[in-house]
């Protein structure tokens, strides 16, 4: 394809922790470029003196997460993807947590891809309610715009807090684990288990 294009992904996360969580993460392909690069934020790059940054044009944008299929929950293309692509190198330096990580309650990679959806409105991304970690904001911004910047969001460094939104629905955190009611696509959110009822996000696409 030679057109721009952003995609989001999800797959649950490695070991005992998938039974409650997903890891999330971001693949993009500037207009004409013959790669994907895929962002993410991992762990433990930390314990080798680096950054938990990760930005790789070798890791497919749909590869999944150490043999969990991914879900795609957003596919832009053309003129949206390309107004992302535009504001993602500001939202990256932007990003205060590079040197940090915690599985719980964040920051990790939910809270990355949960800040980028934040700073770049023009993405509107829903989060998965068991990313864990999306919710996870400083003291400064206990009030703000959910991911989807269609709602709003209360939240105690992602221990305690809600969000009423459109596109999220309502969304009641309490440790880190989320039970909510989505009334555009009919669903409930349960702890762990996510969404059971009408799926949300893009359709299956490919990528590279």
């Amino acid at each position: 394809h030679r057109e721009p294009v952003v995609q989001a992904y999800a797959a649950r996360t490695v070991g005992w922790r998938g039974a409650f969580a997903v890891h999330t993460w971001l693949g993009v392909k500037p207009q004409d470029a013959q790669t994907y690069t895929r962002y993410e934020v991992i762990g433990w790059r930390l314990s080798r003196g680096g950054s938990a940054m990760s930005v790789s044009d070798t890791r497919a944008a749909a590869g999944g997460w150490f043999g969990a299929r991914p879900q795609l929950l957003r596919d832009l293309r053309g003129d949206e993807a390309a107004s992302v692509i535009a504001k993602l190198p500001a939202a990256i330096k932007a990003y205060p947590y590079s040197g940090e990580y915690r599985a719980w309650p964040g920051p990790n990679s939910n809270t990355f891809i949960a800040f980028m959806a934040r700073e770049i409105p023009e993405l509107r991304l829903t989060m998965p309610s068991n990313a864990i970690g999306k919710d996870f904001v400083p003291i400064g911004g206990l009030v703000g715009w959910s991911p989807s910047h269609t709602g709003v969001q209360v939240s105690l460094y992602g221990l305690a807090g809600m969000i009423v939104g459109w596109d999220e629905g309502v969304e009641l955190n309490v440790l880190g684990l989320v039970t909510g009611l989505d009334v555009r696509h009919p669903a409930i959110k349960l702890p762990g288990v996510g969404r059971i009822g009408v799926t949300s996000g893009a359709a299956p696409a490919a990528a590279g």
